[in-house]
């Protein structure tokens, strides 16, 4: 059976490509992103740590705490897709 060069470079061409682009996500680990994560992570679990009678104020940092969590993730996921 002869192989035609060009179908099989076009082959190989289209797999390096696929590859680089499943690198491309790998590569992109957001590693500031992370970090952010992390820090909120901390605050939070100081923040419930604390001692309950702050005027509500402990426990509206906490709830912030959540949502700003929340928000770094959809960033995270959004940069993941795009």
């Amino acid at each position: 059976m002869k192989i035609n060069p060009w179908k099989l470079s076009t082959f190989a061409l289209t797999a390096a490509l696929a590859l680089s682009f499943v690198g491309q996500a790998d590569s992109a680990p957001q590693p500031m992103m992370k970090k952010a994560l992390a820090s909120l992570n901390a605050a939070k679990s100081q923040l419930q740590k604390a001692t309950e009678d702050k005027g509500g104020h402990r426990v509206k940092a906490i709830s912030l705490i959540e949502q700003a969590t929340d928000e770094v993730k959809a960033g995270i996921a959004f940069d993941n897709t795009h």
